[in-house]
This record gives structure tokens, sequence and C-alpha cells, in this order.
């Protein structure tokens, strides 16, 4: 029986192998070329480099139209800022409505909580649109790194936070190229006049203007950052929900601001919005409204797809585009002192980055919270930036 059973089973097999060999023989396969799989649309979406474009290209954008609109002669802010306001908000309720996003519906208690961010938001914007107004793209997004140091020792006072000594290098860095800045914007607007001219005095006192301006504008920043960590903490507040609060309850203080404090006159909307360019300057409005939208969603995608820490390095990153953007853009000078300013800057965004990358690091086996990544300010300042 064992003997049998063995010439059955090696019975089988030789068939099987015979079989192989007639099939093989009977349906030769030819070889087919080969041709690389087309990469799908969610491959795509979830690939690292795509929010972080994204997100470059929604600050650049942002901060090139922002600087069209507010050319030297507008003076309707108020209004700017409530026109944008108003888009952001239909933008993202749309998006709701079609089941995009998610929100908090509106409710009046968390409204007035919410409140005084409000405010703080809109000292933010409107001192950022009249700094944006005198001062070129370079020097804006240069001294607006000095918001960084505010925040940082901000978070010292309000939450116990600490500064090592590479964020202090850094903060170093930030205060030279904002030193750099300034002596190359002075000595672009003194020019061969010399500095008693009319027109050096003249121009001299629009940079001056700009940078009281841009001063205000990184103490109500700051301000306004803390106070909102503060209050997100305290009501769990997410992205789109401090969006949504944001704008809508901006829009009322806004049109009253616009209503009582600007002149609406038809000189004015002639000097405004210009006959010969009120459709483009109301398209690049809108738009930026629309950026707005697309600065928070692309950040928080950003941090999804990448990480905390990588959201942060592009945050850094992205001020070399947005002040190359001004020499392109503008037409601006580019001299020396120029472009060492904002190599200055660049490296002290990325100092900054490192150096909070590695305080998170560091904090991490203590079992204290991860919330140091939002002492990084570089990112986050950097993205409000783009909405003034």
């Amino acid at each position: 029986m064992a003997d049998e059973r063995r010439k059955e089973d090696d019975y089988t097999i030789e068939m099987g192998d015979v079989g192989q060999k007639e099939r093989f023989i009977e349906t030769p396969k030819s070889p087919r070329p080969f041709t690389a799989p087309a990469p799908s649309t969610r491959s795509i979406m979830n690939h690292p480099l795509t929010p972080v474009l994204s997100y470059c290209a929604s600050s650049i954008m942002m901060t090139v139209l922002n600087k069209y609109v507010l050319s030297p002669g507008f003076s309707l802010n108020f209004f700017l800022l409530g026109f944008q306001g108003l888009v952001c908000v239909l933008f993202i309720q749309t998006l709701k409505i079609m089941g995009l996003i998610q929100f908090r519906a509106f409710n009046s208690d968390e409204a007035k909580k919410w409140f005084p961010v409000s405010l703080a938001l809109i000292g933010m914007i409107y001192t950022g649109s009249k700094a944006i107004q005198y001062l070129s793209i370079p020097v804006y997004t240069i001294f607006k790194n000095i918001t960084i140091i505010i925040t940082a020792y901000g978070e010292v006072l309000w939450f116990g936070g600490s500064v090592t000594r590479m964020k202090l290098f850094s903060f170093g860095l930030i205060v030279l190229s904002s030193v750099v800045a300034a002596w190359a914007d002075i000595q672009n607007a003194v020019g061969g006049s010399g500095y008693g001219s009319s027109e050096a005095s003249g121009k001299i006192a629009t940079l001056n203007a700009g940078y009281m301006w841009m001063l205000v504008n990184c103490f109500c920043t700051s301000s306004y950052l803390l106070f909102m960590k503060k209050r997100m903490k305290m009501m769990n507040f997410k992205d789109y929900d401090t969006m949504f609060y944001n704008n809508l309850l901006t829009l009322p203080l806004l049109a009253v601001a616009t209503f009582f404090f600007e002149d609406w006159s038809a000189t004015s909307i002639d000097i405004n919005f210009p006959p010969e360019t009120r459709t483009n300057i109301f398209i690049a409005m809108a738009i930026t409204g629309l950026g707005a939208a697309a600065i928070s969603y692309t950040s928080a995608w950003c941090v999804r797809v990448t990480s905390g820490a990588t959201y942060s390095m592009v945050g850094a990153l992205n001020k070399l585009p947005i002040a190359v953007s001004g020499l392109v853009f503008f037409n601006e000078p580019i001299t020396l002192g120029s472009v060492s300013a904002i190599a200055i800057g660049f490296a002290s965004g990325i100092v900054y980055s490192i150096a909070s990358i590695r305080q998170a690091e560091a904090a991490k086996p203590s079992g204290l919270p991860t919330t140091n990544q939002l002492i990084s300010a570089s990112s986050q300042s950097a993205r409000d930036s783009m909405r003034n």
C-alpha cells in the first residue's frame, strides 16, 4: 500500500509537471511593455510637497495682492478688512454646507467670550495694513520677525515658557536684519538728493510712519497670538472655529468703523478706487478674502500631512520668497543692504525654527505637554502677517 501510494504521488506530481509544461507550450505569454502607474489624486494630495507649496503660494498671493490694493493713496482700510472678512465667512460657510469642512454653529455665549480676541485681531490686521501701505514687502516681512521676540517673552510671562541660547542667538539675528533693512531703506530714500532735500525728508517721513505702524503691529500681533492661545485652550476651539468666530465678530465692528471714521465722499471713492482699475481692485480684495481661508486651511493641511516641526520650518523658509516677491512684482530696488537684510532675516527664521524643534524634542521625555510648539511663533506670525 505504501508503494502504491508513493507511485500515485509520483504520478500526480509528474502529471502536474507535464500539465504545466503543456500549458506553457500551448499558451505562451508575450512580454508586455512596462508602464508606470499614474499617480492617483489621493496620493498627490497626501504628498508632503503639495500642502507645503500650497501654503507658500497662498502666503505670497495674499502679501502681493494686499500690497497692490493698499497703494499709498488708499485710506479705506476698515472697509478692506471688513470686505475680506465677509468673503472669508461666506466661503467657509459654503464649504460647510457642501460638507467639506466642519466647525461649530454660532453660539452667543461663546461669542461673548471670544469677542476680546476679535478686538485684538482688528488691532493686528489694521496696524498691519497701515504698515504694509508705507513699507516695502521685504522690509515689512523682515520687521514682522520682531513679533517672534515679543511673543516668546510673552510666553515666558503668561505660560511659563523658556528661551534657550539658540533662540537668543536668533533674536540677535532678527534685530540685526531689522537694523540693516531700515538702513538700506533710508539710504534708498535719500538717494542722490541728500538728507536735507525736501524730497528726501518726505520719503523719510513716510518710512518713519511705516516703522511706527510696524512696531505697533508687532505688539498687537503678539497680544493677539497670546490671548488667542489662552482662549483656545479654555474653549477648545479648532482652526475653523477660530476663523469663523474671528471673521464673523469683526464684521459689525469694521462696518461701524468704516462708516464713522473713513471718508466715503465721491472724491475719496475715486481716489481709493480709480475708475480705470476699480474692477481689478475689487477682484484682488475678493481673492485676498479667499486667501485668508486658504492660508488657514493649508496651514492645518501642512501640519496634518507633515508635522508641526516641518510646518515651523516652512514658515521660516517661506519668508524668503515673500520678500523676493516684493522685488519682483513691485520693482523695488535691489541693493546690497536689502539683499543682506533678507538673507539675515531668512537665517534668523531658520535658527529660531531649529531652536523650537530642539526645545520641543527635549521636553518630550519629561512628560511635559508639547504645547511648546506653539511658542514657535515664526510660522504663526508669518501666517497672520499674510492676512494683513
